[in-house]
């Protein structure tokens, strides 16, 4: 320090002098100037030099002292933070470990975030149902699906009581039996059914029932639904994870944590999960929740439903899983949606429509499958021109033409803007939705990026706009390293089909122009992924859309198990073909038709339609076998109903009539209204009742009278090894056909005890073996009448 120079160093001396190494070092001037104005006062030297000297150690300081300050608050925060995550996680673990009772004592916090989820959860179930679009072109058209439900054909699976073996499918009232019904009772079922059969609808009116505490529903009393859509949850292998980020909103403060404490904790739980053969993770290793869900392995004490098509069950399940399934719409059905969703209580418009159906059997067989017949009823009421289709192939191009029909008008309307139309330009469209079938697992969600690269974006905006493409908001799991928490979680838009079968129609017009164009391709190997009992109708488009294509088609299903018949149903989606179509009908009637209760519905419709066919052309049926599917005899019609929902009329002009039952008893009833049934049938000329025990007698005059009339032979044999019987059409008595005495009582306990051995143990697979079997057996008898073997 000098006179005029002053140095200054500041430095922090408190505890924390090793972590913040601040020192200040300043030097000050100071300069005298004795020069004074005339009026102004001297200052003081010493006075101006001690101001500046105190402002100068001050300011520093108050700066250090901020900054001090700040430092501390931070790390404080930060511990204090830390320890409330700590007693979070530890608050989690012991209310998992708490039982009810002990969580009722706790804060009423845990019952706030109980009903803040159930509100939640009613509020998605709400929007699902609310949203049901019969004509998906036309989207602002919803329905109430209470407003449009109507019950088709249900069954389910019963097993047999006496002897095991393989049950029988049974009918059910109603859908609500699925839970309610005591032969029925198990907290696994499979709902099945074809692609339109409604499965995904029937999940939508157990959730509105549930929502709305219906009297009467199986679900009144539960505490909790949970509905989730299986195409939705690729990559989420956590089924806590997955309500929350499929049923929950967005912006739901509720964790996993709180959602698995929920159900642990709720007093009963049913879980619908829709669309397993849509399911991403079907092979995924390890398994999902879903996968064990489904096996058994979590939830066991809760109610599980799980719907799929019927070729795409589960691999693995319990075996006392129910199995119930869709069969489609009768007649009933069709009239009770047509009063209930179309024209209400209008008579004449009702017998207007089902006119239509009665006059058409291609349409009416169409109409079997629910989702079909809604469009249908609809549109029909609308536009007469679409009761005048004579198959699927017409039928689906006139439908998909009102949908690029009702974009044109649109457009046509005042400040719409004009777009290019691709009504006719979706090759691209068709090879992807090929692609979707034909590899070795069905993939028919896209994501939209990918979708747009693949068809370009204007396509896929006119297709979603249209209907025919149907967008939904997913979540994506990013679980790469390094991937930020904030990033964790994102949402994406995928995109299908609005439904299965307009994935097939694109896909057809794939198939078709591809064995156009080449002609030498190997079918077997082109289609070996493509089983045409489950994408029946690309085979059948496809045959509807290009005859050269067909010819080809037809010759490769006539060498697959049943695709004989299944040909038929493509031989008729092409016009111009009668004298072809008949002839091969002809060759089919001529060998004998057999009706399987273990043939897919597909194949037994096509049976079925085959006999319509020829009932209509006056061509003869050598033989109809109906093995194991009778379940009713409708005297009134008169018919036999079938199993799968089918009516066998006495306008089929059958020569034969075979009742086989395989796995259960035939009551008395059964087998005297069989006999009535063929006293009706007046092109009948034999009646045979065959793995089964018939009655004693029959006490029916007029009827063997009839019989006896017309030459009409009754026939018994419990076995195909054991003694033939003929029935006396004058006595009602049972004789052997070789030397006419009459069977002893011995003879009747003998067949029901064997017959009862004989089917323990026995698989569906045996039974199908036995079937198959038949048919090759009335194959060869067809070759050997006509000297021209196979």
């Amino acid at each position: 320090m000098s006179r005029d120079r002053l140095t200054i160093e500041c430095k922090m001396t408190d505890s924390r002098e090793k972590s913040f190494h601040f020192t200040t070092r300043m030097d000050l001037l100071f300069e005298e100037d004795n020069v004074n104005p005339t009026n102004q006062t001297s200052a003081t030297p010493m006075s101006n030099r001690l101001t500046w000297i105190l402002l100068v150690i001050l300011v520093p300081l108050l700066l250090l002292l901020i900054l001090c300050v700040g430092v501390i608050y931070r790390k404080h925060w930060k511990e204090k933070n830390i320890k409330f995550q700590m007693q979070q996680e530890q608050r989690v673990e012991v209310s998992l470990m708490l039982s009810p009772m002990e969580l009722t004592n706790q804060t009423l916090i845990g019952n706030d975030i109980k009903e803040q989820f159930l509100k939640q959860v009613n509020e998605r179930y709400k929007d699902l149902y609310n949203a049901v679009q019969p004509i998906p072109y036309i989207k602002d058209r919803f329905y109430c699906v209470d407003k449009v439900f109507v019950e088709g054909g249900i069954e389910f699976l019963d097993s047999v009581t006496s002897g095991g073996g393989l049950g029988e499918w049974k009918r059910l009232e109603t859908y609500q039996d699925i839970f309610h019904d005591p032969q029925g009772k198990s907290t696994r079922r499979i709902l099945e059914g074809e692609p339109g059969y409604g499965k995904s609808t029937v999940t939508l009116q157990f959730a509105y029932d549930w929502c709305n505490n219906i009297q009467g529903s199986a679900l009144k009393d539960v505490e909790l639904l949970i509905l989730l859509r299986l195409r939705h949850l690729g990559g989420v292998s956590s089924i806590y994870r997955a309500i929350k980020q499929f049923i929950l909103p967005k912006d739901t403060r509720l964790t996993e944590a709180d959602i698995e404490n929920i159900l642990r904790n709720s007093t009963s739980v049913v879980v619908i999960l829709d669309g397993f053969d849509e399911y991403p993770d079907q092979e995924s290793i390890p398994s999902t929740d879903v996968i064990n869900i489904i096996a058994k392995k979590m939830f066991q004490e809760y109610e599980v439903v799980t719907t799929t098509r019927s070729s795409f069950l589960p691999k693995k399940y319990p075996p006392l899983t129910k199995r119930v399934r869709l069969t489609g719409f009768d007649d009933h059905s069709r009239r009770s949606y047509i009063r209930k969703a179309v024209v209400g209580e209008d008579e004449e418009r009702v017998r207007e429509v089902e006119q239509y159906l009665e006059e058409n059997p291609i349409l009416r067989d169409l109409c079997q499958v629910p989702l079909l017949f809604v469009i249908f009823a609809h549109m029909a009421h609308e536009n007469a021109n679409f009761r005048n289709l004579n198959s699927a192939t017409s039928f689906f191009r006139y439908m998909i033409s009102c949908f690029h029909s009702h974009m044109r008008n649109k457009m046509e309307d005042d400040n719409v803007p004009k777009c290019k139309l691709f009504e006719t330009d979706h090759g691209e469209l068709d090879r992807v939705a090929f692609e979707a079938f034909s590899g070795n697992a069905q993939k028919i969600v896209w994501e939209k990026e990918v979708l747009c690269e693949q068809i370009g974006e204007e396509f896929y905006d006119q297709y979603v706009r249209i209907g025919i493409l149907v967008e939904e908001e997913v979540i994506d799991i990013i679980d790469d390293p390094g991937t930020l928490i904030t990033e964790h979680v994102q949402y994406k838009t995928e995109v299908r089909f609005y439904h299965k079968l307009f994935c097939e129609w694109y896909a057809a017009h794939y198939l078709a122009d591809y064995l156009q164009h080449n002609p030498n391709v190997d079918l077997r190997a082109f289609l070996q992924h493509l089983d045409p009992f489950d994408v029946q109708y690309m085979y059948r488009f496809s045959c509807g859309l290009n005859s050269d294509s067909a010819v080809k088609i037809v010759s490769h299903l006539k060498n697959i198990e049943g695709g004989d018949k299944f040909a038929i149903l493509c031989i008729l989606e092409q016009t111009g073909k009668a004298d072809y179509i008949k002839e091969t009908i002809r060759q089919l009637c001529d060998v004998g038709i057999v009706i399987s209760g273990y043939d897919s519905l597909l194949l037994q419709r096509s049976s079925m339609q085959l006999l319509e066919i020829a009932a209509r052309n006056d061509i003869p049926i050598k033989y109809v076998s109906l093995s194991n599917c009778l379940q009713s005899v409708d005297l009134f019609t008169p018919a036999i109903r079938t199993t799968s929902g089918l009516a066998l009329t006495s306008k089929i002009p059958v020569k034969g009539l075979a009742v086989h039952l395989y796995n259960r008893d035939m009551t008395e009833d059964e087998a005297i209204d069989i006999i009535q049934f063929a006293s009706m049938c007046p092109s009948l000329l034999q009646l045979w009742y065959k793995r089964c025990v018939a009655p004693q007698s029959f006490s029916l005059g007029p009827v063997l009278s009839t019989l006896k009339s017309r030459n009409v032979k009754v026939l018994w044999q419990w076995a195909n090894d054991t003694s033939r019987y003929i029935l006396n059409l004058q006595s009602g008595r049972w004789e052997n056909e070789n030397d006419g005495s009459e069977p002893a009582e011995e003879v009747f306990e003998r067949a029901l005890s064997n017959l009862a051995e004989w089917r323990t143990g026995r698989t569906e697979e045996t039974y199908r073996t036995d079937v198959k079997k038949g048919r090759e057996k009335l194959r060869k008898r067809a070759e050997e009448r006509q000297g021209n073997p196979r």
